[in-house]
């Protein structure tokens, strides 16, 4: 039996995605891409915007008009939210829910054990699903039954520490579709991220849908992150996506810790106070800077991000120059630039006035150029110092491929010809060509 895997969305999707992956394989199913043919697809949808789940659509439908004996499994947010309409799709899709997604990992054996017609797979894969989620629920740490074994498309690997979130953005669906934040339990984050570490990997990052809002027990995510630096090592630490209002003082002398990766990713969304309020933010554009001078007072030069949204309902020229500003100013390594989408059910969708879909490419554009020169500027403050890169592939021709620290894509020349997969070799930074940097092996750390 063969099986293929398409995901949408974040790295969180990802991650579970990559544990079907593993869960599959051990249970005997050969995994191979979607191009190829399979008996099972597995979809991971994402709702985020209306273009990701127009493509959630039409991969479900391609999979399954071109694969009609086979079976298609939509799971994720938007078939959270749009199950109904996934079911559309297709005769021989099946739609799995977000709190229900764990048993996909159980599914491949009961498929792989009959061999049914398109119209019998179909209803008993569903009565399978019903029977075993009956029998199966526990105390609800289903969500964190995903912990891969193997990461097949990553040489670092991903633990995902926290679901849902408690914060009620005017903008997101996805909290809708996650619903209420809940946390893995600080010991078993650290027994599972030992395991991990006795496997190899020299790289963890931990994620979510709002990592912040972490709490297990007395312990925040300022406190799991010292319990995790206390009680492991062997690997250094990534972090997804932070608030800008939870970056303390507290929590940034222990993001100070050397295994702490300086690559920081923040949810600003926009520079204008107004739009903030709107958007149901709860920090000002003074917060986003007082994180970042606090990021650059316990790293040296990290890597920050940010997330903006061009073209808010409201939003002014006065607004989207503000957002401009605080790219420019707090000169953000990268900004993630999103046309605002409007997501049924939520509060957003509804709000006026509405900035024209054309002026909103064009004020997504003007940010992402900003970002560019932003870019640029981080990159050539780069340039002739060390990196330690963790490598991840070897071209034909030797060159070796991997991801610095500070999460910089680059090309590493002269890497050792034994060298291998998740192993790290501090270069020196040399030049960036197009999205890619160019680093000279120094030797290995």
């Amino acid at each position: 039996m063969k099986a293929a895997f398409y995901t949408l969305g974040c790295k969180l999707n990802q991650v579970e995605t990559e544990a079907l992956v593993s869960s599959f394989r051990q249970q005997g199913v050969s995994i191979v891409s979607a191009e190829n043919g399979a008996d099972i697809y597995v979809v991971n949808t994402c709702t985020v915007t209306s273009k990701s789940e127009q493509k959630a659509r039409r991969m479900i439908r391609k999979f399954s008009r071109d694969n009609n004996s086979s079976l298609v499994i939509a799971t994720g947010c938007y078939v959270q939210m749009e199950e109904e309409e996934v079911l559309t799709l297709g005769d021989n899709v099946v739609t799995v829910s977000l709190d229900d997604k764990d048993t996909i990992l159980d599914l491949a054996e009961f498929i792989g054990s009959y061999r049914f017609d398109l119209k019998e797979l179909k209803s008993r894969t569903a009565l399978w699903l019903q029977e075993h989620l009956a029998t199966s629920r526990t105390d609800g740490g289903e969500r964190f039954r995903y912990s891969p074994a193997d990461f097949n498309f990553h040489s670092r690997a991903f633990l995902k520490i926290q679901d849902g979130c408690d914060n009620k953005c005017a903008y997101c669906r996805v909290t809708i579709a996650r619903g209420a934040s809940v946390s893995l339990d600080s010991e078993e984050i650290v027994l599972r991220l030992n395991q991990l570490a006795q496997k190899g990997y020299r790289e963890v990052v931990l994620t979510g849908i709002n990592i912040d809002s972490y709490k297990s027990g007395n312990l925040d995510l300022a406190g799991l992150l010292r319990k995790i630096l206390d009680e492991t090592s062997g690997f250094r630490i990534r972090l997804s996506s932070l608030e800008p209002d939870t970056l303390t003082e507290q929590m940034c002398r222990v993001l100070a810790d050397e295994r702490i990766c300086p690559h920081f990713h923040l949810s600003v969304q926009s520079g204008s106070d107004a739009v903030l309020k709107a958007m149901r933010r709860n920090y000002t554009s003074e917060t986003v800077r007082e994180a970042v001078r606090q990021l650059r007072a316990v790293k040296d030069n990290p890597f920050i991000a940010a997330d903006i949204i061009a073209g808010f309902p409201g939003e002014t020229e006065t607004d989207l120059e503000e957002s401009m500003k605080i790219i420019t100013e707090l000169n953000f390594a990268r900004a993630h630039v999103f046309p605002f989408s409007p997501r049924p059910g939520t509060e957003a969708y509804d709000m006026t006035p509405k900035v024209p879909e054309r002026e909103t490419v064009i004020r997504a554009s003007r940010l992402r150029k900003a970002s560019e020169e932003s870019y640029r500027s981080y990159i050539a403050e780069s340039l002739g110092k060390e990196a330690t890169i963790l490598l991840e592939h070897c071209d034909e021709k030797g060159l070796w491929y991997g991801f610095s620290e500070a999460y910089i894509r680059f090309a590493v020349e002269n890497v050792d010809k034994n060298a291998h997969a998740g192993e790290m070799v501090v270069s020196i930074i040399k030049e960036l060509t197009g999205g890619t940097g160019s680093a000279v092996f120094q030797r290995f750390a």
